[in-house]
């Protein structure tokens, strides 16, 4: 098993962040030709996810989190899990709606992604600006 870790800096707003082009630079680098690769991000407060952006669906992506996860927690009462900046809790429910996980195929030494399709980090936590993903190829 091949395996690597990216470092993404966030910054301090809620963010997507296409990780595409340092996926197909890792799997470049491993000479991967065919296997699975696993993405990773071992983090409470963030996930990974594939989804087309630079057409808007990043920000749409976080527009539905924040009105599926709002600020002021559900119904306006906050959130049991309080440190951190305000709203922090949301946080650390984002993984149980997108993954800190994903598998994909990898054929012809690249992921076996759709047209539009693009591999992403979401972060919705302003508190952490520095964030790392786990790559991992297993040759097919």
């Amino acid at each position: 098993m091949e395996t690597t870790t990216l470092a993404v800096r966030t910054g301090g707003d809620e963010r997507v962040v296409d990780l595409t082009a340092r996926v197909e630079e890792a799997l470049d680098d491993w000479g991967a030709a065919e296997g699975l690769l696993s993405v990773f991000v071992p983090h409470a407060t963030a996930g990974v996810a594939v989804l087309e952006t630079g057409a808007g669906s990043d920000e749409d992506l976080l527009r539905a989190l924040r009105d599926v996860l709002p600020a002021a927690g559900p119904q306006g009462e906050g959130w049991r899990h309080a440190h951190g900046s305000p709203g922090h809790g949301r946080d650390h429910v984002l993984p149980a709606l997108v993954s800190p996980s994903l598998v994909l195929p990898v054929l012809d030494g690249r992921p076996a992604l759709g047209t539009w399709q693009s591999v992403c980090l979401v972060d919705t936590n302003r508190d952490n600006a520095d964030r790392t993903v786990r790559l991992s190829f297993v040759r097919g």
